[in-house]
């Protein structure tokens, strides 16, 4: 008799969690439209990144507000490494990437995710980038003020450009308002 009493209260046990557990997830909202992907507000760290990189650190200004961040960091003990990546208007990943590191090539491959470099350049605004290829990324790089600045991504080749035109470097970039934590 004992041990159906105890199977018994078992039962009854897990169909009170049950009752609550439905409860509880009944009472917590859910959108499943909802955009999985939360914009980030990248101007501390970019201001972090201006002081302390020995390089003019580059970010984006004048993009649209269909243009969203979604990663930021800045690490100075690893070559002065700064990264900002985002969604492009039409969600395929682009990045900016630069760093002091040595051999150059080896860090473009490193970031692209073995991107080759091709014979092929772009002016933009300027200044020759040269055009990288990939498996995974495609790139736009340069290298100058002491730095290696890389535009890669999923994207096609024309927002990469985009995105390279809208770089400016140094103390005067400011995050446009599109690429703060209120474009969320």
């Amino acid at each position: 008799m004992r041990g159906r009493q105890t199977v018994r209260g078992m039962f009854q046990s897990m169909a009170v969690i049950g009752v609550v557990v439905a409860g509880i997830y009944m009472l917590v909202p859910h959108d499943e439209n909802a955009d999985p992907i939360k914009s980030v507000d990248y101007r501390v760290e970019l201001l972090t990144a201006q002081r302390a990189a020995p390089y003019p650190v580059a970010a984006p200004e004048g993009l649209g507000d269909d243009w969203r961040t979604t990663s930021v960091t800045f690490d100075g003990a690893d070559d002065h490494a700064w990264h900002l990546g985002f969604l492009d208007p039409d969600t395929q990943y682009v990045a900016v990437e630069q760093s002091t590191a040595q051999p150059v090539d080896k860090y473009v491959r490193q970031v692209t995710r073995h991107a080759k470099k091709t014979s092929a350049t772009q002016e933009i605004r300027g200044e020759t980038w040269q055009r990288w290829d990939g498996p995974k990324y495609d790139a736009l790089v340069r290298t100058a003020d002491g730095a290696t600045t890389v535009v890669m991504g999923t994207a096609s080749p024309e927002r990469l450009a985009e995105m390279a035109q809208a770089l400016v470097a140094g103390s005067t970039a400011s995050p446009s308002p599109s690429a703060s934590a209120g474009a969320s």
